[in-house]
């Protein structure tokens, strides 16, 4: 800072006004580290002042020298003191600068956010969208109708169709770079090319444009008209009009899937008959029973077995509080009324699932919940069952929290609070990894306790199934702060997304803030890709190690992809298989009064009256309920449950 120090020397003087302090002799500017020499006499005293390179007053002190001459003398002279200035620099924050700090602090929690779902369909990019002005499919020719994200839009070529039109559309995309360079060395067997002839046209009445369905905007020469088949088009969508001149796509879609569902008829019944005939019981009953008769006896084969499990509704639950909501839904502390047993119950919203295009996320959720009784640090689903405007996840209830709360009260975990909350974490992730899941939403929010202590990792939604071996995946997903790197760049990733999470993560509990900062999401991601973390001092060796070789930007050189994670030496104390089986205990319990304490969850949220969203009577009755027609399902421990 380029300080330096001023001594002035004052002698007392009495007159009228009292005793007043002059300065008889001139200012001193002893270098730092430095010693000088002063005259003691009654009524001296010595004025330190610490200024910077400006002049500006920084710190000053008052020093009695004959008081201080007389401490001295005490215990025979043998009294040493010292005296350190401390230089103290004071700075006045503008409001920017405080926000900006105010990022650092876990003080907030932080929601997931995901790119739209991109449905590929003969190489259409279609993802659902919302229509500002009315639109009309191209496919069916029919106006495209609802609320909110009412239908598809091609990315590349802009073509509007409805979600229900989307498994007939036959051509492919003409606006995309992949088709226009598999058609240069790649014929189908079956293809249609007829071109359309379209020539300028004034409309003297209102009309859409049948590939993006929206209006024809103008006076005059608003469009082109084709002069075949008598399509209308905007002037910048004729390049990206497929060549389908006088071919009705929904009759020719119709008539091309009733054509493949009788040949796999035939495949099925092929392979029906293969199986039969190497049965013996078959082969006898072929000599004595007729043709006719064996049609009619053949379908008995395939007959299932009666589902005796119990159904659950939300009538048979009692909601006592709510515990956290969002724009998927709420989470309630609900009570079996049967057993008198607490369950934590997810309510998800049917249009908002529809809306944001997450049925196959919903669904992809439910079955790996139902995994998760294979391993005791990933919450345990129960059931699941719906109405005609909800989806329901009946869960174990943590009542310990989530680690966001407990981090909130104490801003850090001791060291081995940290690994003990660690080491449980890898052993949920690897079981998700080994069943070839990608957790890819691994937060301070989504880690919850139990009543013991021990971790559960929760909030499935963001899982990718079927990731084994060499599977990739792209979809831009996640928490801002949690993305790793590479999903940033847009580069296909695997489970060394989770790896690098958990950096992240580990680095919260051990230091109290986020690594990497931004004053906005754009900012912060430029950090995410391009500065290193700051490791204080206090940070043990292997701590930092540990975070140094999880926060690597190369995935397959990133720890837990490379190398085996439980041999670190930050977990060298850490007995694994104990671990495993929950025998090492917790060192933090929370507090917990009665099994139905939601004490460790946000009072935000608690004070609240617990009561389900009430949907768009509309708009739920356009739903399509038998995208759900798989969602509802019984775990037999819940069967004993209600048994009891």
């Amino acid at each position: 800072m380029g300080c330096y120090c001023t001594g002035k020397k004052k002698s007392a003087n009495y007159g009228e006004k009292g005793q007043v302090y002059k300065q008889k002799k001139p200012t001193m500017y002893p270098p730092w580290s430095s010693t000088f020499d002063a005259h003691i006499h009654r009524g001296r005293i010595m004025h330190v002042m610490v200024k910077d390179r400006t002049a500006e007053l920084k710190s000053e002190a008052t020093v009695a020298l004959d008081s201080l001459a007389t401490r001295c003398k005490k215990e025979n002279g043998k009294l040493e003191i010292w005296v350190s200035i401390v230089c103290v620099c004071l700075h006045s924050h503008s409001k920017s600068e405080r926000e900006r700090e105010g990022l650092f602090a876990l003080h907030q929690r932080r929601g997931a956010i995901k790119q739209a779902k991109i449905h590929v369909v003969k190489c259409h990019e279609f993802s659902a969208t919302f229509f500002p002005q009315p639109t009309f499919c191209s496919v069916c020719k029919e106006f495209v109708w609802g609320l909110n994200k009412q239908g598809y839009q091609c990315r590349q070529c802009n073509a509007a169709i409805h979600k229900k039109c989307i498994d007939k559309v036959i051509a492919k995309c003409t606006g995309s770079a992949i088709n226009s360079k598999e058609t240069m060395i790649h014929k189908e067997r079956f293809k249609i090319d007829m071109p359309h002839r379209f020539r300028v046209y004034n409309y003297k009445s209102p009309t859409f444009c049948e590939h993006c369905g929206t209006l024809l905007w103008g006076l005059a020469r608003q469009g082109l008209k084709c002069e075949e088949c008598s399509m209308n088009v905007h002037h910048k969508c004729q390049k990206k009009v497929a060549n389908l001149c006088g071919i009705n796509q929904k009759l020719m879609a119709e008539a091309l899937a009733t054509i493949e569902s009788k040949q796999q008829v035939r495949k099925t019944n092929r392979l029906f008959m293969h199986r039969c005939l190497s049965r013996p019981v078959y082969a006898m009953f072929r000599k004595t029973v007729s043709d006719d008769l064996m049609m009619e006896l053949e379908p008995l084969y395939a007959v299932p077995k009666k589902d005796h499990h119990p159904k659950f509704t939300i009538d048979d639950f009692i909601l006592h509080k709510m515990l956290g909501k969002g724009s998927f839904g709420k989470v309630f502390l609900a009570e079996l009324k049967k057993s008198g047993q607490f369950f934590a119950v997810k309510a998800l919203k049917k249009d908002v699932v529809l809306m944001d295009d997450d049925v196959e996320c919903t669904m992809v959720e439910r079955r790996v919940l139902s995994l998760a009784w294979e391993n005791p640090f990933l919450t345990h689903l129960y059931c699941t069952f719906q109405t005609k405007e909800n989806l329901f996840f009946v869960m174990e209830y943590l009542n310990g929290g989530d680690l966001m709360f407990h981090i909130q009260s104490c801003h850090k975990f001791d060291s081995h609070r940290a690994t003990f909350y660690a080491a449980e974490i890898i052993c949920g992730l690897q079981f998700l990894h080994s069943k070839g899941i990608i957790y890819r939403d691994l937060k301070l929010d989504n880690v919850l306790l139990d009543s013991e202590g021990h971790i559960k990792i929760a909030d499935f939604g963001m899982c990718k199934e079927n990731m084994q071996d060499e599977s990739r995946t792209s979809t831009f997903c996640g928490t801002p702060d949690y993305i790793a790197p590479e999903i940033l760049l847009g580069q296909k990733y695997n489970s060394s997304v989770d790896w690098w999470s958990f950096g992240v993560l580990l680095y919260e509990m051990l230091i109290g803030q986020s690594p990497f900062h931004g004053r906005d999401e754009e900012e912060l991601f430029q950090s995410i890709r391009t500065d290193n973390p700051v490791y204080p001092r206090w940070l043990t060796k292997d701590a930092k190690d540990i975070l140094v070789k999880l926060f690597v930007r190369e995935p397959e050189e990133r720890l837990g992809v490379k190398g085996n994670i439980r041999q670190h030496k930050f977990f060298s104390n850490t007995d694994w298989d104990a671990l495993e089986q929950r025998q090492v205990p917790a060192p933090f319990k929370p507090t917990i009064t009665s099994p139905s304490d939601c004490s460790n969850f946000d009072k935000e949220f608690i004070n609240e009256k617990p009561r389900l969203s009430c949907a768009d009577r509309t708009l739920i009755s356009s739903v399509d309920q038998t995208m759900f027609r798989n969602f509802s399902f019984v775990n037999p421990g819940m069967n004993r449950i209600a048994a009891r």
